[in-house]
């Protein structure tokens, strides 16, 4: 199996690479991407609480660490990509990082936890959304965000709003945030 490599683009972490194996679904999210969504975000997400639900290479979930996220949960499904970013956390003593196998809906079922941010890059041909943000609800602060990836450009779920939107090649990405009632 082919390793590939994505870089840390900013922070503490600034130029390190993160390791990944080969995948048909795995497409890490683009640097100048990540570069855009994290001067959305801002810098420094120093105290942030993020959660990296689809989280493939990882590179959303440890760029977000490296900036000072205070915890960050990557879920990842598949047995091989979770072994990569088990590596990659140790590698960068990631001690914020916690890494959890399995299904992203179902993680959302069974959840707990409390997220400031959250990052959605699911297979493109995946088309969980309407689910996805019916549970993302109770998980999330009273200003979070949700940072979201596709193949296509897609409306806001009803209750969000599209607050910054973009397409770099064949992604279409958004940040939203839950309407204020």
């Amino acid at each position: 199996m082919k390793a590939n490599r994505v870089r840390i683009i900013g922070g503490e972490w600034r130029s390190r690479f993160i390791n990944f194996p080969d995948g048909r679904d795995l497409r890490p999210t683009p640097d100048r991407v990540r570069e855009t969504l994290f001067n959305w975000l801002g810098q420094d997400l120093t105290g942030k609480r993020c959660l990296d639900l689809y989280a493939g290479s990882g590179a959303l979930g440890f760029e977000a660490a490296s900036r000072g996220a205070k915890h960050v949960v990557l879920v990842e499904r598949e047995r091989v990509v979770f072994a990569a970013l088990e590596a990659s956390r140790a590698a960068l003593n990631a001690g914020q990082v916690k890494v959890v196998r399995a299904d992203a809906l179902e993680f959302l079922r069974n959840d707990g936890g409390v997220y400031d941010i959250v990052f959605l890059d699911p297979p493109f041909a995946d088309k969980p959304w309407v689910i996805l943000f019916e549970r993302l609800r109770a998980r999330l602060s009273p200003d979070a965000m949700v940072y979201r990836e596709s193949g296509e450009a897609l409306l806001a779920p009803d209750g969000w709003e599209i607050y910054r939107a973009g397409r770099a090649g064949q992604v279409n990405y958004q940040l939203l945030k839950l309407l204020k009632l």
